[in-house]
């Protein structure tokens, strides 16, 4: 039986492990970059801020999270002023949990919390070389709005509105 919950203050430090080792099985560059400045401030981010972190546990094992944090406008080429706007963010599920629709569960748990705190539209980026990623976005409802030049990344811009 898996269960989701938000995250609790005596779970940061598991879960800070579980997203970084995914994070850098995932990205391994990005791993050596140093931790991101949400998870350095998780606790004012997640717990206290305007994000929201849920995780799933089997058995009391964590075996996926996902979270959203406000937007921060950092791509020009896209304008959510005067609505607000979430980032979908850390979406990881571990190896023996995957294709069996426990992504997609916990995406919708995290929806309807957005839905539920006034959000207008649920913004993520995502790549080609991540195996699946982008059909699992619009197969949750989401659109490609953009999709950056640059030939490594290929970052895959993509929205559902709510």
């Amino acid at each position: 039986m898996i269960s989701f919950h938000p995250v609790t203050l005596a779970e940061i430090p598991e879960v800070l492990d579980f997203v970084l080792q995914a994070r850098a099985e995932l990205f391994p560059t990005l791993s050596a970059a140093g931790m991101p400045t949400d998870l350095a401030q998780f606790e004012a981010v997640y717990l206290q801020g305007d994000g929201e972190f849920l995780i799933a546990r089997e058995e009391g094992r964590m075996v996926a999270a996902i979270g959203y944090l406000p937007y921060d406008h950092r791509f020009p080429q896209l304008d959510y002023q005067g609505r607000k706007a979430v980032e979908v963010v850390r979406l990881f599920v571990t190896p023996a949990c995957r294709r069996c629709g426990l992504a997609g569960q916990l995406y919708r748990a995290l929806e309807a919390l957005a839905k539920a705190d006034g959000v207008d539209v649920m913004y993520l980026h995502t790549h080609p070389f991540l195996p699946g990623a982008i059909g699992f976005w619009v197969r949750q409802g989401f659109e490609v709005v953009d999709v950056e030049a640059d030939p490594v990344w290929q970052t895959t811009h993509m929205e559902r509105q709510l």
